[in-house]
């Protein structure tokens, strides 16, 4: 909104206010509003979240180490999609919808969430909505985000052609054109796109939920993944950048650096009462926010490729828990000593801290060797 009003409606009479076209000068100032805000709001937040007693029940069969959180305020997520929001609203082009699908994508699956995380408080354990209800909405708000992207296609606005890692002349086209021709079928043509935005975005707010389960290690990998994301759309809408590395420009794409920053700067201010010992956690709604988020930035830049590598830790605790799903169930045998993957570096002896930091390090690495790739072509 300050976009409209300072540079689209003020700038013909005070030109100094030409500063607000810039996508640089409006992420950064996103992004330190979206800090303070958390910063600001976070002790009101923790503070009514413990006068209405929404409080983490801890899994008994965990590390021991843990019982000791039991009583922490949860559902602090909600203070991460608000520090989100608002700088996004207030910094960003309001005319821009990419910016609109991201924003409604974060509050759809912050909902589900939030409605998890509801269930668990009333109940007071920690089961919340059932697993089959669960991916059900997920699945959903995934497929009306990929609906809302093949409108978009129609105005030539976004381009269903899959950008590949490493390769420059393979873009496959994410649409079946043989269905084109059946009669009143036209609309299988974009089931292939609809079914892998379905797959990234479930993915990737699983692997975030599955993540968030030691003091600030999600929120500091989302720190890290939204900082390579904010590069990236950033250079997906420059045109001298997009044309030299050869990826696929798209303008309106670049103001979701905007977005990214927002998630940055909230990110880092919802870190300040998550780092350990944790005075508040995220939650499903915080998780699956934060989840929609990255995924739906990938999928509208068509980096859905490189998000293995922007959130590479994320990747490595959900690949954890299905290997030893999978193997339990077939063999009868666990790979890991324990699920996901930073508990099994717990049992090792690992101390909690220690653990966080070396995942923050891994997620750097990935999400540095993911920026490398867009020269490595």
């Amino acid at each position: 909104m300050l976009y409209w009003l300072l540079y689209e409606k003020l700038f013909p009479f005070f030109h100094p206010f030409r500063i607000f076209r810039y996508l640089t000068f409006r992420t950064v100032f996103a992004s330190l509003t979206a800090l303070l805000i958390a910063l600001f709001i976070g002790p009101y937040v923790i503070q009514k979240l413990r006068e209405f007693q929404i409080s983490q029940y801890i899994r008994e069969d965990g590390p021991q180490s843990h019982l000791k959180k039991s009583g922490t305020p949860t559902m602090g997520g909600v203070l991460i999609v608000i520090a989100i929001i608002l700088p996004t609203v207030l910094w960003s082009d309001p005319s821009n919808v990419f910016v609109w699908i991201a924003v409604a994508s974060t509050l759809a699956f912050g909902a589900i969430g939030f409605a998890d995380d509801y269930i668990k408080v009333v109940q007071r354990r920690n089961l919340g909505l059932t697993a089959r209800a669960k991916l059900f909405w997920q699945a959903l708000v995934a497929a009306l985000v990929a609906v809302a992207l093949i409108t978009l296609s129609q105005f030539k606005m976004f381009s269903t052609v899959l950008t590949v890692p490493f390769v420059k002349q393979f873009r496959p086209d994410l649409q079946w054109h043989g269905a084109a021709s059946l009669p009143h079928m036209g609309f299988l043509v974009f089931l292939p796109f609809v079914a892998f935005v379905v797959f990234v975005l479930m993915g990737s707010t699983n692997a975030v939920n599955l993540t968030d389960g030691l003091d600030g290690l999600a929120i500091g990998c989302t720190i890290i993944a939204a900082g390579a994301l904010a590069v990236l759309t950033y250079i997906s809408g420059h045109l001298v950048f997009a044309d030299y590395l050869e990826l696929q420009r798209m303008p309106m794409a670049g103001e979701l650096t905007v977005f990214c920053g927002s998630m940055v700067g909230a990110s880092i201010g919802f870190l300040w009462y998550n780092a350990h010992p944790a005075e508040v956690f995220m939650g499903d709604v915080g998780s699956l926010a934060l989840g929609g988020a990255i995924g739906t930035v990938a999928v509208i830049i068509r980096q859905e490729l490189l998000l293995p590598f922007i959130g590479g830790i994320f990747v490595l605790e959900a690949v954890s828990v299905v290997l030893q799903v999978g193997s339990y169930k077939l063999r009868k045998k666990r790979i890991f000593k324990m699920a996901p993957l930073h508990h099994h570096f717990e049992q090792l002896g690992w101390s909690e801290s220690k653990v966080i930091v070396r995942f923050w390090i891994g997620a750097l690495v990935f999400a540095l060797f993911a920026l490398t790739t867009l020269k490595l072509r």
